[in-house]
């Protein structure tokens, strides 16, 4: 048993807190006279359970352990789904790197063992070898991560460079060109492709003001980052990949870079699945990835009632339009009326068909992530194997803590995928190439069609002048 003022250090928490949640039942404890007793075990479930406690650096340079290739340095490692698939691949991850309390928990609980750090911007490169127990003379044979893409998504401002997550991505890619690994990989959203190198607000443009400059144009900040690598002697390839193709059960696109000191250009990642391609497996679904989920206390949010009510109206694979005309807008309201295709509104998943994307809240109304036939949305363990987390990988913190951060993740799959190809580039492996495969519904996706895109809007944005 431990007492208020010790539980309060641990969770750090103020000792009137601590009482308070000890009378509100959520810390269960034991009154002991006009104090209270509470057990260690139970400052430690809610602990995992809260955003409570402070998560210190794991400092394990003075434990150096003995270094194993290839190596990699997994940097904004989030729930790390990237690096799960990394390691099913051969890799041997020697230090991660996080700035959430949430995410560094869940990195800890399942990797007590493994060097962790926070800001990137406050370590210099030495000092990040140092914490991962190497030094100049080791070869580091992988830097992976996905810097912030908040500032670049098209959902929100788009501020790019100039938002502060966009300049701890050039920060990362300061760290690739001083640390030099053989190969480098840069994970994004899609709105990479098209983001500018400086934003300029819609408000500020067109007549009245003046014309756009060059860093102002679409596809800016990729360009940067290019020419940045290029100039430093890296080979770039990239492609806009949907996870399907790689065997995850949901419909996933992420841009990644991958980047090789060697300066050739690296092939794009080997596919397994296809939805209509023969040569390789169908894509995986739903009903196959959660299907001895059955027995599994699930944990998740509720949906409104008046919500509910429409759910109780559709099937799997539904969604608002399936509702009479007259049900539609009185569903909707004022949303109905709004442009796009609004096809997250009351969206029941199909069984037999990859999921779509994951957010990282399944009940916002505009996004909403329902079960196929039960009236809830999606649980954290049914996530966990849309994501294709291990079962046992705890993802700590709150609800919807565990909501965003796997929603946020790299699907394992995908993370397999890039590591085996990586892999199989260090051990100087022949790699199949699919010129004609379709990684992604979008077109302009890969470094080749992009820079003929983007230097054809350079060249008429020169003669425009």
């Amino acid at each position: 048993m431990i007492d208020i003022k010790e539980a309060s250090k641990k969770l750090s928490l103020t000792p009137q807190q601590v009482r308070n949640l000890c009378r509100e039942g959520k810390i269960k404890a034991e009154k002991i006279g006009s104090s209270w007793g509470i057990e260690g075990e139970e400052i430690s479930r809610y602990y995992s359970e809260s955003s409570c406690g402070i998560v210190a650096d794991q400092e394990l340079a003075l434990y150096r352990k003995k270094v194993k290739h290839p190596l990699v340095l997994s940097l904004f490692s989030g729930a790390m789904g990237l690096d799960i698939g990394l390691e099913k691949a051969g890799f041997h991850t020697h230090l991660a790197s996080e700035i959430n309390t949430a995410c560094r928990k869940t990195i800890l609980k399942n990797k007590p063992d493994l060097a962790l750090i926070g800001d990137i911007r406050l370590y210099t490169p030495d000092q990040i070898l140092e914490q991962a127990g190497l030094s100049r003379a080791d070869e580091v044979d992988l830097i992976a991560g996905g810097p912030p893409c908040q500032a670049f998504s098209t959902a929100g401002k788009r501020r790019g460079f100039e938002d502060e997550r966009g300049n701890v991505f050039l920060k990362y890619i300061d760290l690739i060109l001083d640390l030099k690994p053989k190969y480098a990989v840069i994970e994004n959203v899609r709105g990479l492709l098209s983001a500018p190198l400086k934003h300029r607000p819609h408000n500020q443009r067109g007549e009245g003001f003046p014309s756009l400059e060059v860093d102002e144009l679409k596809g800016g900040a990729l360009f940067h980052i290019i020419s940045r690598l290029e100039n430093a002697g890296y080979g770039v390839s990239f492609n806009l990949y949907n996870a399907a193709n790689f065997g995850t059960p949901q419909k996933r696109e992420r841009v990644i870079l991958i980047c090789s000191r060697n300066g050739k250009k690296p092939p794009y990642l080997i596919p397994t699945h296809s939805a209509t391609n023969t040569d390789f497996e169908s894509w995986n679904t739903f009903r196959k990835a959660t299907k001895d989920l059955k027995d599994v206390k699930h944990h998740f949010v509720k949906f409104p009632e008046k919500r509910l009510r429409y759910y109780r109206m559709l099937s799997a694979g539904q969604n608002w339009r399936s509702l009479s005309e007259e049900l539609q807008k009185e569903a909707l309201g004022a949303s109905y009326y709004s442009g796009g295709g609004k096809t997250g509104f009351l969206r029941r998943l199909a069984w037999d068909k990859p999921a779509p994307t994951l957010v990282t809240h399944p009940a916002m109304p505009a996004t909403d992530l329902a079960h196929p036939s039960e009236d809830r949305p999606l649980s954290i363990e049914e996530y966990k194997r849309l994501q294709e987390f291990p079962d046992d990988w705890k993802i700590e913190g709150t609800l919807l803590e565990q909501y965003k951060q796997v929603g946020n993740a790299v699907p394992v799959s995908l993370g397999y995928a890039v590591g085996k190809l990586i892999k199989m580039l260090l051990e100087g492996k022949s790699i199949p190439q699919y010129p004609d495969f379709k990684y992604s519904r979008y077109k302009i996706t890969n470094e080749e069609t992009w820079l003929k895109d983007f230097e054809k809007n350079v060249s008429e944005f020169s003669l425009a002048q």
